[in-house]
């Protein structure tokens, strides 16, 4: 390459946790550049897990971290193609990968459950995910399994 890799910006702790995860997950939440308003549906969400758990001795905070780790792949497939067809190469997911993918799908699929409002279905969707269970989940079991399922190939990577 002939350029040089831009540097990382170094992303500012939200207001409330004092978390730079969560600035980038209401960056990922985030539509038509509406934070204020993506950072009232995340800590409406927070709180709605907090009073659906009370039971639990986890703060709200560290259930969605917990929910975000359930639902992290660790592989994924990527198609090759070798001498005119095309394989599905199973390969390991770079870390900042794993948390861009973990967070988009717990969003896409929070968006996608019947809720009131947006705060509820993304809400719904922690709890979902901190108990192995949901759309999300689904979505990394999914993938491991294809990955499981084309093993076979794993020597085209390069």
């Amino acid at each position: 390459m002939r350029k040089t890799k831009p540097d990382k910006r170094i992303l500012l702790p939200d207001p409330k946790f004092h978390d730079p995860e969560v600035t980038r997950f209401v960056n990922n939440l985030m539509l038509q550049g509406k934070k204020s308003i993506a950072y009232g549906i995340f800590y409406d969400a927070i709180n709605i897990v907090g009073e659906k758990m009370k039971d639990s001795e986890k703060a709200p905070l560290e259930i969605w971290k917990k929910a975000l780790e359930n639902i992290t792949p660790q592989v994924e497939v990527k198609s090759r193609r070798v001498g005119g067809a095309n394989f599905q190469v199973p390969t390991e997911v770079r870390p900042e990968r794993k948390v861009s993918l973990s967070m988009k799908n717990m969003i896409q699929y929070a968006r996608k459950r019947s809720a009131h409002s947006m705060a509820e279905k993304l809400a719904a969707e922690i709890v979902a995910a901190h108990n192995n269970e949901g759309g999300a989940f689904k979505r990394k079991e999914d993938m491991h399994k294809m990955a499981e399922a084309n093993k076979a190939f794993a020597f085209f990577r390069f």
